[in-house]
């Protein structure tokens, strides 16, 4: 299932792109929005493609976008406008596409099977976090390893750390890859990021995670088999 966001205060507009959705697959799940204000209310990074007008009132398109990219960088966004000039603005949010009004299927064919295709290129895992009361979206193949300390788990990212609650366990569950192995009882590792061992510890984008006594066997045989191709 494909999750889709249109957001458009105008209501014909609104029901002209719902309409077009439901016409190319019945395999998308779309949310309507009549305003941005609306749709950031409690936002959930849960969005694989969001449609955004950039001429709407009290929260213009272009200022809504960038808000959601500080909770969400990876969703594919295309905006619909009647504004062209505003293409070249739109790459400072990362948008992947623009449609100009007034719609016509054929383009918007075209626009979704692009992003669509885009998708599937970029289908790698992505797990949602909350972390400071939002959730975030987060690749599985960016985390370097999971720690917790008191309840608290930080995903340590290649470029960011995110900071969340809960236990080792439930990260380990959400991520779900046979990839990720514990070396002690605080720090879960993604074998694709251990450089080295040394001094029993595993060394991770510079860092030394200690292998505790108990987790070395099984440690070692992991990273071995990951690094022959066995897993």
């Amino acid at each position: 299932m494909i999750n889709i966001a249109v957001v458009e205060d105008n209501e014909r507009e609104r029901k002209i792109i719902a309409e077009y959705l439901k016409k190319f697959s019945p395999r998308f799940s779309v949310e309507l929005f009549s305003s941005a204000v609306v749709f950031l209310t409690d936002y959930t990074p849960k969005y694989d493609i969001v449609f955004m007008d950039i001429d709407m009132p009290y929260l213009d398109g272009m200022s809504a976008a960038a808000r959601m990219r500080k909770l969400d960088e990876r969703t594919c966004l295309i905006f619909v406008t009647n504004l062209a000039r505003y293409a070249i603005k739109g790459y400072e949010v990362s948008a992947f596409d623009f449609i100009v009004k007034p719609l016509t299927y054929a383009n918007f064919t075209m626009k979704i099977t692009r992003a669509l295709n885009h998708l599937k290129t970029k289908s790698e895992k992505e797990i949602l976090v909350k972390s400071g009361g939002n959730t975030v979206r987060i690749a599985v193949a960016d985390i370097k390893w999971v720690e917790i300390r008191a309840h608290k788990i930080t995903y340590h990212l290649v470029d960011k750390d995110i900071v969340s609650y809960g236990t080792l366990k439930d990260a380990e569950s959400l991520i779900s890859d046979k990839l990720f192995v514990r070396c002690n009882t605080c720090f879960l590792v993604n074998l694709r990021f251990v450089d080295a061992i040394k001094d029993n510890c595993a060394v991770v984008g510079g860092e030394n995670l200690l292998i505790s006594y108990p987790r070395r066997v099984e440690f070692k045989k992991a990273l071995t088999d990951y690094l022959c191709g066995e897993k």
